[in-house]
């Protein structure tokens, strides 16, 4: 038998060293980014916003394999029965942090804590620290802000005693506010979640993963599943929907169908990175056996779909609030010529071409808990936009075409943006025209 040659041999060894110390490198760099975040996120949004929110205690609870929403977030850890996280504002420039009944190296060794665990019980802390109003996660409409169970609330009540127990507000705005304000770290972030959602949608829908009358829809939905995998990502909304419009609407989603020439497809996923995860849209037209572009009609509603982008981007600016933006875009939108939807999905006889707006807060989750220019979500929309928000700029256009026989092509659109004193900015590059598979 012939032995391989020392280098070979060298090379193979480098490689496999290299591929665990890259490992574990990129567990710590992903440890160390969402560390450098927190820090940044107690330092400078923390104290403005529990002083907007007039909260002078914020405690975070939690249970044993039932952690907030905001569990990472703060620091992640081992949580024993019951853990707390409490931020007091005690004046300054800065909010005093504790930890109660949560532990663990990655939350003990990342600082920014300055009690851990410490001696004093729950109720003796609070009382010495006579807070007027102590904001707990509870809320009607954003889940985010709602990690607190009924009976935690009891126990906190019971443990805290009066007058504590009876101080205890929601502190949903505060959660949201935390959340959504974001520092240069996580603009960076999630920038890097953003680049690998278009980088695989785009790949998924081109011949590298389709051959048209052989791949079905699902086959494409387990293709992206097993990137995330190769990747240490997570997915944003479970399984990706992959799926196939015509002239009646959405036709099947990540299921049997087989892709075939002719069919107009579209993905609508997200990435999860660093604790942030993106929602993103791409679409792409299976060309006809000799064809090099798709029909006439399909690429005028594309078009129609980039001009509305156009006009909804430039509107986009902080110191309003989400509802009253949303207003306007449709405004501007109307007067360019394009028919605002009255209800989603449901395009009218009109031969405009029909909007439907839908901007909403993203993140953390691709549904994020900041303002949101949308009217499904009520509480959020009534938020003040404000720099540094991360909104998904999704909207749907409707646009008949004579190839459907008049029926309207559905294009979507969403990218990812962060809203600056300047407007929007595209965390990565947008779609700017239709993939097409041969």
């Amino acid at each position: 038998m012939k032995r391989a040659p020392r280098v070979v041999l060298l090379v193979l060894l480098g490689l496999m060293i290299a591929s665990t110390v890259s490992s574990g490198q990129e567990a710590r760099r992903r440890w160390e980014m969402m560390r450098r975040i927190r820090l940044d996120k107690f330092d400078l949004v923390l104290p403005e916003a529990m002083r907007e929110n007039r909260i002078d205690m914020w405690i975070v609870a939690m249970k044993q394999n039932h952690p907030d929403p905001l569990w990472e977030d703060l620091g992640g850890g081992f949580i024993d029965a019951t853990g707390y996280f409490v931020f007091t504002d005690r004046g300054g420039d800065r909010v005093e942090r504790a930890v109660f009944g949560i532990d663990g190296h990655a939350l003990e060794g990342a600082g920014g804590y300055d009690l851990v665990n410490p001696q004093t019980d729950l109720k003796t802390f609070v009382r010495e620290r006579d807070p007027k109003r102590i904001g707990v996660n509870m809320s009607d409409e954003i889940g985010a802000a709602d990690g607190l169970t009924h009976t935690h609330f009891q126990i906190l009540v019971k443990t805290l005693g009066e007058p504590y127990g009876g101080r205890l507000v929601s502190a949903e705005k505060l959660a949201s506010d935390f959340r959504s304000r974001r520092v240069a770290a996580e603009i960076v972030a999630f920038g890097e979640a953003a680049g690998h959602a278009r980088e695989l949608a785009e790949r998924a829908l081109s011949n590298e993963v389709i051959t048209p009358g052989r791949t079905t829809l699902e086959d494409v939905a387990w293709w992206l599943q097993d990137r995330l995998l190769e990747r240490g990502l997570g997915a944003s909304f479970g399984m990706p929907s992959v799926y196939v419009s015509g002239p009646q609407g959405i036709i099947a989603t990540s299921d049997g169908t087989i892709i075939q020439r002719g069919m107009l497809l579209h993905i609508d996923w997200g990435v999860c990175l660093m604790n942030f995860c993106t929602d993103m849209k791409r679409t792409a037209f299976v060309l006809e056996a000799g064809a090099t572009q798709a029909p006439e009609g399909i690429r005028r509603a594309w078009d129609r779909a980039l001009a509305a982008r156009e006009i909804i981007r430039r509107a986009i600016r902080p110191g309003v609030r989400a509802i009253d933006m949303l207003d306007e875009m449709n405004r501007k939108v109307a007067a360019a010529g394009f028919a605002v939807m009255k209800e989603f999905n449901k395009p009218s006889a009109t031969s405009a071409t029909e909007l439907y707006i839908g901007c909403h807060s993203v993140g953390n989750t691709g549904h994020g808990s900041g303002p949101s220019m949308v009217t499904w979500n009520p509480l959020q929309s009534t938020y003040v936009i404000r720099p540094g928000n991360l909104f998904a700029v999704e909207f749907f256009a409707w646009t008949p075409a004579a190839e459907w026989g008049g029926g309207k092509v559905r294009i979507p659109l969403e990218d990812d943006a962060v809203v600056t004193e300047r407007g929007v900015e595209w965390l990565a590059p947008v779609n700017e025209r239709i993939l097409l598979i041969k």
